[in-house]
């Protein structure tokens, strides 16, 4: 667990870990140079439960503290939960014994979301998925049944041996969690909700729940992000290639979208970017067998009439 200035939640969090059916296991909780009272609190705990190890570095990147984490990590698996979140109390036997029994290097439960007073599904399915790298990465870009988010995710530590959390980007997720699964052996996933993901107004992906909150910054970290995943893929698994290029084109139609209908005026330079880039690749898109009618319907509105 990272932690930054999260007095209000970081409590209820160690708690729901602090309470989980499965008891061997390690509790690292980094504190990213809070400076309110979220390192106290975490010492407050590790006084009490010996498997908490509280560190505190300076104020860094997210990816700078999840790999201090796991300089610091012994054991054959890693879960990651957030400082403002709740896990149900038996997560970690849940993704433990899904891993074990199927051999897998990383298993995915599934999740829900808070929102003020509402408790929604998210990443919830009845499915038993049982995955190659590709078709987990497939999963992963579908963005239905499994998200880029690191937590509701146990994955082998040798994993994080190979690859390492991005320390410059401020949306580490979506461009490393990729990479975990297509490098992974076996990739299981089971659809019940074992984790809850609350949103908040200073949440890091606050922007997911509210398309006023949308960033130039964001955006463009995202266009990058994905410009180098489909390389990425094209070249590690180049049977889902075409499927990686499309995902990336159908975020584009999608931002485009968003900022046309919520009259983002600071986006405007995104959106120019947009449209030049999908125009460019206008009917490789527009004809792509992966596309959605919706996305056909978005492009014939906003890129250019189609051509009969």
């Amino acid at each position: 667990m990272l932690t930054y200035n999260r007095e209000k939640f970081v409590s209820k969090a160690i708690e729901s870990i602090i309470g989980q059916t499965f008891i061997d296991y390690e509790f690292i909780i980094v504190d990213n140079g809070s400076t309110d009272k979220s390192g106290e609190i975490a010492e407050r705990y590790s006084k009490v439960d010996r498997r908490i190890k509280v560190v505190h570095i300076p104020k860094g990147s997210i990816g700078k503290g999840r790999n201090t984490g796991l300089d610091l990590a012994s054991g054959e698996y890693i879960t990651f939960v957030d400082d403002d979140d709740i896990a149900k109390p038996d997560m970690l036997e849940f993704l433990y014994n899904l891993a074990v029994e199927s051999n897998s290097d990383i298993s995915i439960c599934g999740s829900t979301k808070k929102i003020e007073d509402k408790v929604l599904p998210n990443c919830v399915f009845d499915e038993y998925l049982n995955m190659t790298p590709s078709e987990a990465v497939v999963e992963l870009l579908k963005r239905k049944r499994i998200n880029s988010a690191m937590p509701t995710k146990m994955i082998k530590k040798y994993l994080f041996d190979k690859i390492r959390f991005n320390e410059i980007s401020k949306y580490d997720d979506i461009s490393v969690t990729y990479k975990y699964m297509a490098n992974a052996g076996k990739v299981v996933a089971e659809g019940l909700p074992k984790y809850c993901f609350i949103r908040h107004e200073k949440n890091n992906s606050s922007f997911t729940t509210n398309d006023m909150l949308l960033t130039p910054e964001q955006l463009n970290e995202y266009f990058n992000a994905f410009r180098e995943r489909t390389i990425y893929l094209t070249e590690v698994l180049p049977d889902i290639a075409e499927y990686a290029q499309y995902s990336e084109w159908s975020y584009m139609i999608s931002m485009c979208n968003k900022i046309i209908k919520n009259n983002l005026t600071n986006c405007s330079k995104q959106l120019e970017y947009i449209k030049k880039e999908l125009t460019k690749h206008y009917d490789e898109f527009y004809y792509e067998k992966y596309i959605e009618e919706f996305e056909k319907e978005f492009m014939n509105l906003y890129i250019r009439v189609r051509d009969e």
